[in-house]
C-alpha cells in the first residue's frame, strides 16, 4: 500500500512516540511501528537495558508484536516505519519477516544497514529485497538521537 507524505509523517510521529518511551527509560531513543492497510499492527522501542536483552531493538519488538497480531511470521503487505536506519540485525529480521517496505527518518552512519554502511535490504544476492525510503521527519528523528547522546556525554563529563 502506498501512503501519502502526510500519512507517512503520521506513522513516523507514532514511531517517534515509541522513541520517547525508550528515552524515558534512558535507552537509545529509537522507535518503530509496523503498518498494514493504514493501521498500526506492531509497535516497539529500544529496550535492551529495560529488558536486559541485547536483541531488544525497536524493530525486533515491533516485528514480534506484528507477528502476534497477524498470527503469522510473514508480514506481507506491511510497511515498517522506524526513526533511525536499521542496523544489520534488524535489517536481517526485516528480510526474514518478509516485510516489503521500510521507511526511516534519519541515516545511521555508524551502524546503518539500509544504505549507509551496508545495504542488506536491497542486496540482490538475497532472496527477499525491501523497498527503502529515507528522510521522513529526518530532523526530528535525528534530533532526538543527537540530544540523547549530547546529554549522555555531558553526564559522563560531570562524573569524571
Amino acid at each position: 500500500m502506498e501512503y501519502s507524505l502526510e500519512e507517512k509523517e503520521v506513522f513516523m510521529r507514532a514511531a517517534l512516540q515509541e522513541a520517547e518511551k525508550a528515552l524515558a527509560n534512558e535507552e537509545i531513543p529509537i522507535g518503530c511501528v509496523i503498518v498494514k492497510d493504514g493501521e498500526i499492527i506492531g509497535r516497539g522501542h529500544n529496550a535492551r537495558e529495560e529488558l536486559n536483552q541485547a536483541v531488544m531493538h525497536a524493530e525486533i519488538m515491533a516485528i514480534n508484536a506484528a507477528n502476534t497480531h497477524e498470527g503469522n511470521w510473514r508480514l506481507l503487505d506491511c510497511t515498517l516505519f522506524v526513526t533511525i536506519e536499521p542496523c544489520v540485525m534488524c535489517s536481517g529480521a526485516i528480510g526474514l519477516a518478509r516485510i516489503p517496505r521500510v521507511v526511516y527518518g534519519a541515516a545511521n552512519t555508524k551502524f546503518g544497514a539500509a544504505g549507509s554502511l551496508y545495504d542488506i535490504l536491497t542486496d540482490e544476492r538475497l532472496n527477499h529485497r525491501v523497498q527503502v525510503e529515507a528522510g521522513i521527519l529526518e530532523l526530528a528523528c535525528a534530533g532526538i538521537m543527537q540530544d540523547f547522546f549530547r546529554q549522555r556525554r555531558a553526564k559522563k563529563t560531570k562524573t569524571q
